[in-house]
Order: C-alpha cells, then sequence, then structure tokens
C-alpha cells in the first residue's frame, strides 16, 4: 500500500509563551500543501520492520527515523507482522513544512490500513502526538487551528483551492531548536482567527509569522525570497514554520523566472 505524505505551510505563526516544560506555546493555523513525499508499507520480510530510502538523503538511523518511532509505538500495543517500509523523500527538509511529521503520521495511517488495527482517528492523533508536536495534524490532513505546543488541533474552515502556491526553498536548512532560541514569545496583536477570515489582501503586513524576522537576522536569503515573490505578483507570501521555505499565494499561475536554477520550486493549486 503506498501514501502520500504531504507538507504543510503556516498561516501565520505566533509564539507566545515559554512553558515549563521547555515547549513553547503556539498559536498558528495548518494548512496542507500538494507537496508529498511517497510511503509504500507491505507485509512480508525477514525482520519485523525494515525500511529503504532514495530521493533527498534521510540523515540518522533507523532508530532515529520517525517512522521507526511510529511502528515502535503501534508495536507496543499491537501484534505486527513483519513489515517492509521504503520512503521516496521529496519534501526538502529544514524546511518547516512538517515533512518529517507527515511521514510518521502517515506511516501510522498505513501501518493501521495494513494491518487492519481498526484504530480510530482520534486514537492516532493521540499516538502522533507522542512522536511530535504537529504530527497529529497530519492524521486529519485539513485545515486546522493548532494551539498550545501545536497538538491542540480544532477544524477552521478556509478554502484557497481558488489560488495557485509558489514554495520555494533555497539552498540552506534551519534548525527549530535554534529559531526557538532567538525569539522572544509574545501575545500577538492581532487575532489570527479573525484575520484569517479577512480577504487575502488584507493579510500582508498582518498575518505574521513570529520567526520570520529572527530567522531573516541570520538567513537574509530568506527575505530576499519573500520580497521576490512580492516582486513577481504574489498576494501574500510568509516563512513557514521556522523556516526555511518561503511560499506566496497566487491569483494565477505564477512562472517566477527570477528565481536561481539552485533553488527548489514547487508550483501547485491550493
Amino acid at each position: 500500500m503506498i501514501s502520500f505524505p504531504s507538507a504543510k505551510i503556516n498561516l501565520g505563526l505566533h509564539i507566545t509563551a515559554k512553558r515549563l516544560d521547555g515547549y513553547h506555546e503556539i498559536e498558528s493555523i495548518f494548512y496542507p500543501v500538494g507537496w508529498t513525499d511517497a510511503l509504500e508499507l507491505i507485509e512480508g520480510g525477514l525482520q519485523d520492520f525494515e525500511m529503504t530510502f532514495s530521493g533527498i538523503p534521510v540523515p540518522g538511523n533507523l532508530n532515529s527515523n520517525l517512522c521507526y518511532k511510529a511502528w515502535q509505538l503501534l508495536k507496543e500495543d499491537f501484534s505486527l507482522p513483519n513489515l517492509q517500509a521504503h520512503l521516496h523523500k521529496v519534501i526538502p527538509m529544514g524546511a518547516g513544512l512538517g515533512g518529517g511529521s507527515s511521514d510518521a503520521a502517515f506511516m501510522l495511517k498505513l501501518i493501521n490500513d495494513v494491518c487492519d488495527l481498526k484504530i480510530a482517528n482520534y486514537q492516532l492523533m493521540l499516538y502522533a502526538s507522542q512522536l511530535g508536536s504537529d504530527c497529529p495534524f497530519f492524521i486529519a490532513n485539513k485545515p486546522m487551528i493548532a494551539t498550545s505546543r501545536g497538538e491542540v488541533l480544532n477544524i477552521i474552515e478556509i478554502d484557497l483551492s481558488v489560488y495557485y502556491i509558489a514554495i520555494v526553498m533555497p539552498p540552506i536548512s534551519v534548525s527549530t531548536r535554534d529559531a526557538y532560541s532567538w525569539i522572544t514569545p509574545s501575545i500577538p496583536s492581532n487575532d489570527l482567527r479573525t484575520l484569517i477570515q479577512s480577504p487575502i489582501a488584507n493579510w500582508k503586513g498582518l498575518l505574521i509569522n513570529d520567526f520570520e524576522e529572527v530567522v531573516c537576522k541570520h538567513h537574509p536569503i530568506i527575505a530576499n525570497i519573500k520580497q521576490q515573490l512580492y516582486d513577481e505578483g504574489a498576494i501574500y507570501a510568509s516563512m513557514s514554520g521556522s523556516g526555511a521555505a518561503v511560499f506566496g499565494i497566487f491569483k494565477t499561475l505564477p512562472e517566477l523566472k527570477e528565481f536561481d536554477s539552485k533553488i527548489n520550486i514547487f508550483i501547485s493549486r491550493l
């Protein structure tokens, strides 16, 4: 069985407080986009779990991979057959697009389906929350407003399907740990739920990713890409997550002729 773990963008991202457990309180809208990896899972093999990779090189050993950790979680509670997985990695890492979290969540769903475990979605979300703050989002994979450390999710009605998106990934990687160390939490001046319902033309300068200012100080190329997207006709542009990917929302299919050929660009309808 094959699935296609998708990326997400952040429409606004507020870092509101530092928690006693070391995490941060956030508020953001997660929106799924069509940039995907490919993840295959089948029964069989000589080991209880085998995994191979292709595409973008995935760093670290298998034990540190979130897909492996997803299998471990379910292995503790269910009798699973031997399984073989293959991940073809396409979504850039260190991008703020949630690719690793998506792979883990989709692995939970694949194991549930392949092994006929009949785990309800809300239970899968509980498993996913043990893997990472934004992993539960990818179980439902619908627009959600995320609060707490990102794992408290509520569906929000927003449909951007009439627009196009361009996601631009520069040849750098931003450490989420570093990004949080650079930021000072604060209470936002704008209400995210209200602002997101206003016309996209009103979002510029108001729908803010708190990481963007501090990350751009360390990586000016991100600010340059954002400006280029506006120069190319974007209605709204922002860095996603803690970076380094920047996205622009367009009324018509963008051509993006001015970008360096070394920069990774994904364009699709939202």
